[in-house]
């Protein structure tokens, strides 16, 4: 790359039952020039007193209410699996409002939009069920499942996160995106493969691509060396 990559302020958004936390260490390995700001939904993390949301665009609505003073600069979005739909309604509500866009979007570990919405809905299951839907997805600690206490304290959380993603519909009519996008996922992911992931490249005037990376639907936790250097390469695409 010639040269150090221009001011950026990239917004990143979680997932489902998260926080910041897991991405704490992004603003240290992504380019200095860059202004990393780790976004937390009502009901989590530093905003965990506030109430939480468990509908898609009032979350987006949210976000762009608090962020606007912030858009200042050339700025970009990445979400990871909720993350990647606020981060993509987010971009949609500022499309259609004629506001200024992000440079780059970049969606990970989320299907592209069904109009019919998600086919199964894991918020209504029994706790038993869901708790082995999490254990297989990866990204819970093993400690909130062994201690009923934690558990009864997550278990809300996570019902309503996943109620958001899983009552969302995309509006009928939304055109493509004007904003060039990214879209990641996890070879191994089996509630999200890559045949899920295809579809967005109908959703945007520019796409720059679909990004498999090895690993599950949380690729990046062990490691996110990787993922972060293709965000870099693919912001400098989007820039030129």
């Amino acid at each position: 790359m010639d040269g150090p990559p221009p001011p950026l302020r990239l917004f990143v958004f979680h997932h489902a039952g998260s926080s910041h936390v897991p991405y704490r260490q992004w603003p240290g390995l992504l380019p200095e020039q860059w202004d990393v700001r780790l976004m937390d939904a009502p009901g989590h993390g530093r905003l965990g007193d506030l109430p939480q949301f468990d509908n898609a665009v009032r979350l987006a609505d949210f976000f762009l209410r608090r962020i606007q003073p912030e858009l200042d600069r050339p700025y970009a979005f990445f979400g990871h699996s909720m993350g990647a739909l606020v981060a993509y309604e987010m971009t949609v509500q500022l499309a259609a409002g004629n506001r200024p866009l992000p440079m780059w979007l970049g969606l990970s570990a989320r299907g592209a939009p069904r109009a019919q919405g998600e086919e199964k809905q894991y918020h209504h299951l029994p706790d038993a069920e869901l708790q082995t839907h999490l254990e297989l997805l990866g990204g819970t600690p093993d400690e909130v499942f062994d201690n009923p206490d934690l558990w009864a304290l997550y278990d809300p959380l996570i019902r309503s996160d996943m109620r958001l993603v899983e009552t969302w519909r995309p509006r009928p009519g939304t055109p493509p995106l004007p904003v060039p996008m990214s879209v990641f996922g996890g070879g191994d992911d089996a509630f999200v493969p890559p045949r899920r992931l295809v579809g967005w490249e109908r959703h945007t005037e520019r796409f720059l691509g679909l990004r498999i990376m090895d690993g599950g639907h949380f690729y990046f936790q062990d490691d996110p060396g990787p993922l972060l250097r293709r965000i870099r390469q693919d912001v400098a695409a989007a820039s030129s």
